[in-house]
C-alpha cells in the first residue's frame, strides 16, 4: 500500500511540472500570436485614419488585449471572453461614441442569449418534460434573450479610436465580456424565471442549467 501512494505521488510530482510548463508555453503562444495580429491591424486602422484619444493606450496595445482576449480559453477550453466590434458614425465624437457602444453591447447580448438558447435546447433533449413545462422552459429562454442585454452589467472597453469623415466623427469600439458571468448571470435569471412559469423542482432545473 505504502509503494501504491508513493507511485501515485510521483506520478502526480511528475506530470504537474508538465502540465505547468505546457501551460506556460501555451500562454507563450498566445500572446505572440495577439502581438503579431495587433500591429497587423494597428498598421491598417491607422492607414484607414483612426487615432485614439489622448490618454489612451497605444492603438498597437489594445489591439493586442484585443487579441489576447480573443485566444484566451477557460479550464474547458471554452473562450473565456465575449467579443463585439461595432462602428457608429455621429455629428459629435460622444454622439458617435455613445451608439457605438450601444451597437456593440446590443451584439454581446445576442450572442450572449443564441448560446445560451443552444444549451439549453441540448439539455431539454435529456431532460423528460411534459409539453407544458418543456414550453415555459422555451418561453423563459425568449424572455431571458430579451432582458440579456439589461442585465448584462459592466463590459470591458478593450478598444476605442475614432476618425473624422467629412464634418461627422466615426467611432470603433471592441467590447469584451467574461464568459463565467455571463452564464452566472443567465443561470440566476433563468432559474427564477422557470420555477414560476414550469414549477419545476431543484432536481429538474439543476440537470437544465448544468452548462
Amino acid at each position: 500500500m505504502k509503494k501504491l501512494i508513493m507511485l501515485i505521488t510521483l506520478s502526480i510530482a511528475l506530470v504537474l511540472p508538465a502540465t505547468a510548463q505546457n501551460n506556460v508555453n501555451i500562454k507563450k503562444e498566445m500572446k505572440t500570436k495577439a502581438v503579431k495580429q495587433a500591429r497587423k491591424e494597428a498598421k491598417k486602422i491607422a492607414k484607414d485614419g483612426f487615432r485614439v484619444s489622448p490618454g489612451q493606450l497605444p492603438m498597437d496595445k489594445q489591439i493586442e488585449n484585443v487579441w489576447t482576449k480573443r485566444y484566451e480559453t477557460d479550464n474547458e477550453g471554452r473562450p473565456a471572453f465575449y467579443i463585439a466590434d461595432a462602428k457608429a458614425v455621429g455629428e459629435t465624437h460622444s454622439a458617435a461614441k455613445m451608439q457605438a457602444y450601444e451597437i456593440a453591447k446590443i451584439n454581446l447580448a445576442n450572442q450572449i442569449g443564441t448560446e445560451v438558447a443552444g444549451l439549453i435546447e441540448t439539455k431539454l433533449g435529456n431532460t423528460q418534460l411534459n409539453a407544458t413545462d418543456a414550453a415555459s422552459v422555451t418561453e423563459s429562454v425568449a424572455t431571458f434573450k430579451s432582458l440579456a442585454g439589461s442585465k448584462m452589467g459592466r463590459t470591458l472597453t478593450l478598444f476605442e479610436a475614432s476618425r473624422n469623415i467629412g464634418k461627422n466623427t466615426e467611432v470603433m469600439v471592441t467590447l469584451g465580456y467574461s464568459y463565467k458571468t455571463a452564464m452566472e448571470v443567465a443561470k440566476s435569471m433563468l432559474r427564477k424565471d422557470m420555477k414560476e412559469k414550469a414549477k419545476l423542482n431543484s432536481e429538474q432545473l439543476d440537470k437544465i442549467l448544468d452548462f
